[in-house]
């Protein structure tokens, strides 16, 4: 069997994995409890009522770098905090793998930034990460305050690692934090993700 055909035969088997991990938008969004980078634990069932963003995070990569060297991600994060949003990053890279942190360097780097978070939550088995079928960093679901999801995909339409698209790009994540806040259904509730794939455990 040619490696090519194998290389096929595996991505046909993975993807549909992928698929059904994923949780379906207006169902409920799977509950979680996980550690916050200053050593607490948050889970979703606290956050009842609120409306959530889960932001899929690597510091080194560049789809990643594009939305918080612009200040595009910290933008959002500060407008959406405004209007009493959640707003929580999620670490899945496993120890050893590009974006791997402790929690004392993900607030530094949130610090440096100038990152509006919430909470930053350290998955490095990857366990919340596979819960919720996250792909790429960045990655973002929308949690209504009745614990449904609301929407899940790419932070906007342009998939490239340049400042430039930022601008000319239609942004699903506002657009769906809109529809949410007006009581709506979100408009394009499921968009695909751009960016690195997540750094899992093997």
């Amino acid at each position: 069997m040619s490696l090519l055909r194998r290389t096929l035969i595996a991505a046909t088997l993975v993807t549909p994995l992928l698929a059904s991990a994923a949780p379906a938008v207006d169902a409920p969004a799977p509950a979680f409890s996980a550690t916050t980078a200053d050593g607490k634990t948050l889970s979703l069932a606290e956050l009842k009522g609120k409306t959530v963003v889960l932001e899929w995070t690597n510091h080194d990569c560049p789809y990643v770098r594009k939305h918080y060297e612009s200040g595009n991600m910290q933008a959002q994060q500060k407008a959406a905090a405004a209007q009493g949003v959640v707003w929580v990053q999620v670490i899945s890279s496993a120890p050893g793998q590009q974006g791997f942190v402790d929690g004392a360097t993900a607030l530094k780097l949130n610090a440096d930034r100038g990152a509006a978070a919430s909470a930053t939550l350290l998955d490095p088995k990857g366990e919340l990460g596979r819960l919720y079928g996250a792909q790429t960093t960045p990655h973002l679901f929308v949690i209504r305050p009745d614990g449904q999801l609301a929407y899940k995909g790419g932070i906007d339409s342009i998939a490239s690692a340049s400042k430039d698209d930022i601008a000319k790009a239609e942004p699903y994540l506002k657009l769906a934090l809109a529809d949410v806040a007006a009581g709506r259904k979100v408009e394009k509730a499921s968009t695909r993700p751009y960016g690195c794939s997540v750094k899992y455990a093997s």
